[in-house]
């Protein structure tokens, strides 16, 4: 690679861009401040998800799927961890303990919903009366269905008047 280069790459300057001196001063400093926040800034990954960093960290819990504010707060009174600090005031080692609570205590993300479309499919199997409303796309819990639940029916389907 080094032998079919004639020279040496240029390293990106104000100077080496085109268009106005303001413009491509402008572009520099703003990609090197952008590449110095993200150097800084790294978002904290809990159960791989990037929790928001600028949240209280009871709030930023409830981004991983299968643990809401109650398993939060749960999770931050075992660790003595005040609920009102924002993620990014949190240490390493505080991190660290999250992740290990909710990896050892909590089924999450991508186990749970493992689990429950395996608890559906295991109802539509044995053809018990939930199993068939799943599979017939109908609410499962006992709703009404003669006005609503257009959300689990979908968009209506009008039929054809008969003429006599």
């Amino acid at each position: 690679m080094q032998k079919l280069q004639k020279h040496q790459a240029k390293r990106c300057k104000p100077s080496n861009l085109q268009g106005p001196k303001a413009q491509t001063t402008a572009r520099v400093n703003t990609f090197s401040s952008l590449f110095n926040k993200f150097l800084i800034n790294f978002m904290a990954r809990i159960a791989g998800i990037n929790i928001p960093d600028n949240k209280r960290i009871l709030i930023s819990l409830t981004y991983v799927f299968g643990i809401g504010r109650t398993s939060s707060e749960l999770i931050l009174s075992n660790l003595n961890i005040s609920t009102d600090i924002r993620t990014k005031d949190l240490s390493e080692s505080q991190l660290n303990e999250i992740r290990r609570v909710i990896e050892d205590n909590y089924t999450v993300e991508a186990d749970l919903r493992r689990r429950q479309g395996m608890d559906i499919k295991r109802l539509i199997e044995i053809g018990c009366y939930r199993g068939i409303r799943h599979r017939l796309g109908l609410p499962v819990r006992g709703q009404k269905t003669k006005n609503n639940t257009r959300t689990r029916k979908g968009p209506r389907k009008t039929m054809a008047n008969k003429k006599q």
